[in-house]
């Protein structure tokens, strides 16, 4: 049997809660390959080969159409998203790989999971729901349920795809979609690359919904799964050894007080959550922490607001006349038509000006 991949994907400032995740994975599943898909440019002060990974994908490395203009209608999130399903049909295309499992960085494993990947093996994509039991007050359901049928059904933090045709066929799909369309626009009915996984069991055979209470458990479903027990002694959740927990929303604080919202008085849900936080006390300290991303500005240094990214996206004939649209040297560049004839047809733009 070939290897099972585990990856993940940030840009570097991220790369203190990918260890954390990565070293989970490393122990509790030493024979998986960890891969890092990096959604930044290497950077040749900070050295990963200390890190629980074996090996590294930068988006340079990504066989990705028009990658330079392509990046540009991605902010750092959109893009950390929008390289999964290419690293993933990358991946998939390895001789010597056979799974292909995505993890968010915000994760920890906490247990084995040979459960999920014998259920992976009787089909050819597996998926985690936000939620597998509904809800029993207005106010969960407004919270969770709500929720998911905004963000999607299924929780992008964990996806399992096989060596398949029907797992190729699956994986190219995604990457064909979040192409053009990875961007947060929940009123539009997109949320990065989640929603249209929405529509894979219509599409595809061989979808493994895992519904066990162990998998990705997270504040969105805490309301529904018990979770016991103590870093010591381990923790459970409905009786079950803990497999994977999601921190997701941690830094801004809405991770905490979710928890305290969702299994308030739950002294495990708050000792895993004080134990995250522990673990985290540091990495606003670390250098690679307060790297800058790398396509956060023009080329003269100028952060790029995310309006210019949209209207960048939605407008062919700027992407023709500035096809570096990074560039500043000759002129202005795009920053230039943001600036001065942006304004004119675009009255937020104007706002902007006239504010700064």
């Amino acid at each position: 049997m070939g290897k099972t991949v585990a990856y993940t994907s940030a840009a570097l400032n991220y790369l203190p809660k990918v260890r954390k995740l990565c070293a989970s994975i490393r122990r509790h599943h030493p024979e998986f390959e960890i891969v890092l898909a990096l959604a930044d440019e290497r950077n040749p002060a900070f050295d990963l080969s200390a890190e629980p990974i074996d090996r590294v994908v930068a988006l340079a490395d990504l066989d990705i159409p028009d990658r330079r203009r392509w990046t540009f209608f991605h902010s750092i999130v959109e893009l950390a998203t929008a390289i999964k399903p290419f690293v993933l049909v990358e991946t998939l295309a390895r001789p010597d790989v056979d799974r292909v499992l995505y993890f968010d960085p915000d994760m920890v494993l906490f247990s084995r999971l040979d459960d999920l990947l014998e259920q992976l093996d009787r089909g050819d994509v597996a998926l985690t729901p936000h939620l597998t039991v509904p809800e029993t007050t207005l106010d969960a359901i407004r919270d969770n349920e709500i929720a998911a049928l905004k963000h999607g059904i299924y929780n992008l933090g964990f996806l399992g795809v096989r060596k398949t045709a029907e797992g190729q066929r699956f994986a190219q799909w995604w990457a064909d979609r979040i192409y053009h369309f990875c961007v947060a626009d929940i009123p539009g009915g997109l949320f990065t690359d989640q929603r249209w996984i929405d529509l894979a069991p219509a599409f595809f055979d061989g979808v493994e919904i895992l519904k066990s209470p162990r998998f990705n458990v997270a504040t969105w479903n805490l309301t529904q799964r018990a979770l016991a027990g103590d870093l010591a002694s381990g923790f459970t959740v409905d009786g079950q050894p803990l497999g994977f927990y999601h921190f997701t929303g941690f830094d801004s604080g809405a991770h905490r007080a979710m928890a305290a919202k969702n299994a308030g008085g739950n002294a495990s849900v708050e000792a895993l959550v004080n134990w995250y936080s522990s673990e985290a006390r540091f990495d606003d300290d670390e250098p690679v922490s307060r790297l800058p991303w790398a396509f956060g500005a023009y080329s003269d240094g100028t952060p790029i607001p995310l309006l210019h990214r949209r209207i960048y996206r939605e407008r062919p004939d700027l992407q023709d006349a500035f096809p570096d649209p990074f560039d500043v040297t000759s002129g202005a560049g795009l920053r230039g038509w943001m600036e001065h004839q942006g304004p004119l047809e675009y009255d937020s733009l104007a706002l902007k000006k006239k504010i700064a």
